[in-house]
């Protein structure tokens, strides 16, 4: 396996795959030279504000006024390496195992790649930050090597569709196969983006702070974070227990949920004695498996009609309405007219073009005043009408500002490439949100402003940022600006205005991060804090991929991850021919769901707000524990990283069961 990569994402996926799946790996990095680090500054800053609320907590423990932390205050992060330029990740990149061989260069060019050992390399990932270079680098590598799996890195969703089949069809055509199954190679390109794999687990723990969604190529799993039950309360167990999170949630100082937290730490995938003894400890429980339809789209730049005219204005023009259904009413009962004849009379008289009714009866010539009447109250509110509608039109391509009285939004402080994927997701789930973003030139804002979401142009740092943006009646804040000094500092303050804010936030280094995370649930118990890596939740999709297998999505379970992938039982001895019951393994693997459809022929789950009846064809999720697993058969489970591995093995060769 050769990785290439300028970021902490590359780093991480070495060790995934030498770690985890015990791959041979050469890794490509810059040399340290060119590694961009984090200003010592700004690190400085950030560790004085930390000082500040370390010392303000320590104080009150001395005081003997030490609280403890509740459920809502305890639960999870995922930290891992996302060293993006500096201060982009949310945790230092973690160093190559040291059996790793890395070669510095300062861009895949050819010569790198055959000194990598391309031409003899089973797959090549492509993970650094810029498309172009990628890119590039994957042509490069096609050509050396025709017979390569692929994985690149891409944010441009529209241009990684047309470079997928571009490299698939040169591979075809090199070795005179098709559908990326050549000569017996799996020559297959994937293109894939860590800021979709990130952006679900942000959004949702945003937004509901308990809510986990993995929805990919029409699957949607919804897991749910639930509290210990109260004595006397029987809790839900789902469809199944997928975590049992730690024993010290509750605790400020307790385990920080790492693998390396023992007994004390997160169990996945636990079994019923383990559910059953485990007294006290939140739960992680799936709730719904089933085929979704495909995602809402984001929408084109269209004024929306109701938004063209003011509330005003429109109660004005159904007044007019009204008036002029009155009077054409009233001709009728006066003249004896028909009903259409009358009407065309009533508007004639409206628009003061009709013939005076002189020597008609009293009652037409009233009418006629009346309606001349009403005429001239028409003029101004159509003159109103139509500044209002130009000046929509002409503020529809800016920015705009949080509306007065907004509360219950989520205010998302940076729109890069992650917050911009966010703020999308966000949007698909009808939840008001609030950029703030101190570059104008910021990629995100586009996307804002075809959204039509409030944008706050301005430095966070800065007083009156945040209070623009209404954090005094937001219901979360997500920091994911480029910079550790920003989103700490916005956390604090944020908390300072309202100390049981939800909050998400990125840090660069590790260590910095559990420092971060324990101070912030000593100093604030009865919120909620999590910090999140983008990288940690993005390198099991790229490792499966760079295997020949589909890792379905991830969630994060406190600091570890757990994955879902879709497995053709054929070939796995631990799944075939057993029933479910026998082949779930505790802490390794659970069959959440059977595939019994073809890909093809997917079709979308019926929507639960409409009442559709019926179950979505092709899917089966409540399988019975005696159902017995069968070599066609192809199933959706749950496994942790170690487990995925150990299941589906090493593949020695090309012609091993895929995913």
């Amino acid at each position: 396996m050769v990785v290439c990569g300028d970021d902490g994402l590359a780093h991480r996926l070495a060790a995934e795959l030498r770690g985890v799946y015990g791959e041979q790996v050469a890794l490509v990095v810059p040399p340290a030279t060119r590694v961009a680090r984090q200003p010592v500054v700004g690190r400085a800053r950030a560790s004085g504000l930390l000082d500040r609320v370390s010392a303000a907590v320590t104080r009150a423990a001395g005081n003997g006024n030490t609280t403890t932390g509740t459920g809502n205050g305890g639960s999870g992060s995922g930290s891992g390496a996302d060293g993006r330029g500096p201060g982009a990740g949310t945790a230092r990149a973690p160093h190559p195992p040291g059996d790793v061989r890395v070669l510095e260069a300062s861009e895949a060019s050819e010569s790198v790649l055959a000194e990598a050992g391309v031409e003899r390399a089973r797959a090549l990932a492509l993970v650094y930050d810029d498309d172009e270079t990628n890119i590039r680098a994957a042509l490069t590598a096609r050509r050396l090597n025709p017979r390569i799996r692929l994985v690149l890195r891409l944010y441009n969703r529209r241009l990684g569709q047309h470079i997928e089949a571009l490299l698939d069809q040169a591979a075809a055509l090199a070795l005179g196969g098709s559908d990326g199954e050549a000569g017996g190679f799996d020559t297959s390109t994937t293109v894939l983006s860590d800021a979709d794999t990130a952006a679900p687990a942000l959004a949702a723990t945003a937004v509901a702070g308990t809510t986990k969604v993995v929805q990919t190529d029409g699957l949607m799993l919804r897991a749910v974070e639930r509290p210990p039950p109260r004595p006397g309360e029987v809790a839900d167990p789902g469809l199944c227990t997928l975590a049992l999170l730690s024993a010290t949630a509750n605790d400020p100082a307790g385990a920080d949920g790492s693998e390396g937290s023992g007994e004390q730490g997160p169990q996945l995938l636990p079994d019923e004695r383990a559910v059953a003894a485990a007294t006290g400890r939140g739960t992680v429980v799936l709730e719904n498996v089933s085929y979704a339809g495909p995602a809402l789209s984001a929408g084109r730049s269209v004024v929306p009609l109701g938004s063209l005219l003011s509330r005003r204005l429109r109660w004005s023009f159904a007044g007019i309405v009204g008036c002029v259904v009155a009077l054409a009413v009233a001709s009728m009962a006066v003249t004896g007219e028909p009903p259409l004849r009358a009407t065309y009379l009533t508007l004639l008289d409206l628009f003061a073009i009709n013939d005076p009714a002189i020597g008609q009866p009293a009652g037409r010539q009233i009418l006629q005043l009346l309606s001349g009447l009403v005429g001239l109250l028409l003029l101004p509110v159509l003159v109103a009408a139509v500044l209002e509608a130009l000046g929509t039109f002409r503020s529809g391509t800016a920015l705009r500002k949080p509306p007065r009285g907004l509360s219950g939004h989520v205010v998302l402080l940076g729109v890069g490439k992650i917050g911009t994927r966010v703020l999308t997701r966000l949007r698909e789930l009808r939840i008001p949100v609030v950029c703030v973003e101190g570059d104008p030139e910021a990629r995100g804002l586009a996307t804002a402003r075809r959204l039509r979401v409030p944008v706050v142009l301005g430095n966070v740092t800065e007083e009156g940022v945040l209070e623009a943006a209404k954090i005094h009646r937001a219901h979360a804040l997500l920091a994911l600006t480029s910079a550790d000094t920003t989103n700490l500092e916005a956390v604090l303050y944020a908390r300072s205005v309202r100390p049981d804010l939800r909050v998400v936030l990125r840090l660069y280094d590790d260590d910095f991060a559990t420092a971060v995370y324990r101070t912030l649930r000593a100093a604030h118990p009865h919120a909620l804090t999590r910090s999140r890596s983008v990288s940690h939740l993005a390198a099991p999709a790229f490792a499966g991929a760079m295997l020949g297998r589909q890792i379905l999505g991830a969630i994060p379970v406190e600091r570890r991850v757990l994955l879902f992938a879709a497995v053709n039982v054929a070939g796995h001895p631990q799944l075939e021919g057993r029933t479910v019951a026998q082949a779930f393994r505790a802490g390794a693997w659970r069959v959440l769901a059977l595939d019994t459809a073809a890909p093809g022929a997917r079709t979308p789950a019926p929507d639960p707000d409409a009442g559709a009846p019926g179950r979505p064809s092709g899917l089966v999720w409540d399988l019975p524990s005696t159902y017995v697993l069968r070599p066609e058969d192809r199933v959706v489970l749950a496994a942790t990283r170690r487990g995925l591995a150990e299941l589906l093995g090493r593949r020695r060769g090309e012609g091993a069961a895929g995913v």
